[in-house]
C-alpha cells in the first residue's frame, strides 16, 4: 500500500505522543497537532490523506474543524476520536463532522491502526498501472514509474521480496538482516550492513523516478524499514 499521510489533531500532550508513536510504528506518516490552527498551519506544507481529530480543541472545536476539512478535502479520509459518547454526539460527527468513522475513547491502539488501513484503500488506492514489477528469476526492477530496468543484487531482490510480502510491507531490521543473509547458517549481516543496502537500493530506485514520484523505501523510527510502491513478483 501506498504510504499514508495522517494528522493526529488532539490536545492531550501524552494521548497525542502515544498514538502518533504507534502508527508510525506501523508504517504510517504521521503529523501530530494540539489545535485546529496548528493543523491549519500543517496542511498549507504537507499533503494529507486522513485526518484523526479529537472534538474537545482549543479554539475552533473538532466538529467544525472536521466540516471544515470535509467542505474543503471531500476526498480526505476524517476519524473523529473522542470522549463524547451520546447518541446526539454520534449523529452531529457524522452529519455535521462529515466523519468516516467516529470513535469513542479510549480507543484501543490496533483497531485504530485496521481503520486507518481500511480507510487509505479508499483515499489512497494502488493504482496497477504504476506498480512495479520484480522479476524474480532475472533479478529486475522495471515498471512505468521507472525510466529504465533496473538490476538488482541477490540481496536487493531478497530485501523487496520480504518487504513487499509483508504486512503493512514492514518489517523490523533485525528481521532483514537474517533475510539479507540469505541461507547462510549462523551468518547475519549487521545493522550497519542492512543501512547500506537499503541506502544503495533507495539511490538506484531514486535515480530512475521522477522527480514528483514517492519514495520507494522508508526508514520506520524503531521498527525498521517500509516498501512504500506497490511490487508485484513475477517468476
Amino acid at each position: 500500500m501506498p504510504l499514508i499521510s495522517v494528522a493526529l489533531v488532539e490536545d492531550d500532550e501524552l494521548l497525542r505522543a502515544e498514538v502518533g508513536d504507534h502508527l508510525r510504528g506501523h508504517g504510517f506518516l504521521v503529523n501530530a497537532v494540539n489545535s485546529a490552527r496548528a493543523l491549519d498551519d500543517l496542511i498549507t506544507q504537507t499533503p494529507v490523506d486522513i485526518f484523526v481529530v479529537d472534538l474537545n480543541l482549543p479554539g475552533e472545536d473538532g466538529l467544525s474543524l472536521s466540516n471544515r476539512l470535509r467542505r474543503t478535502l471531500p476526498d480526505a479520509g476524517i476519524v473523529i476520536m473522542t470522549a463524547k459518547v451520546t447518541l446526539s454526539d454520534r449523529i452531529a460527527g457524522y452529519d455535521v463532522g462529515g466523519a468516516d468513522v467516529y470513535l469513542t475513547k479510549p480507543v484501543a491502539p490496533d483497531e485504530l491502526v485496521m481503520i486507518l488501513r481500511s480507510l487509505g484503500r479508499r483515499v489512497k488506492p494502488v493504482r496497477d498501472d504504476q506498480a512495479l514489477s520484480l522479476s524474480l528469476r532475472q533479478r529486475t526492477l522495471q515498471g512505468p514509474s521507472l525510466a529504465s530496468v533496473l538490476r538488482l543484487t541477490m540481496r536487493e531482490k531478497m530485501l523487496l521480496v520480504a518487504l513487499a510480502q509483508a504486512q503493512d510491507n514492514t518489517l523490523d531490521s533485525a528481521v532483514l538482516c537474517d533475510v539479507c543473509s540469505g541461507n547462510v547458517e549462523e551468518v547475519t549481516i549487521s545493522k550497519h550492513a542492512l543501512e547500506e543496502i537499503v541506502a544503495r537500493l533507495r539511490k538506484k530506485i531514486r535515480n530512475a523516478q521522477s522527480e514528483t514520484a514517492e519514495p520507494a523505501l522508508k526508514s520506520v523510527w524503531g521498527v525498521g524499514y517500509q516498501l512504500c510502491v506497490q511490487i508485484n513478483l513475477v517468476p
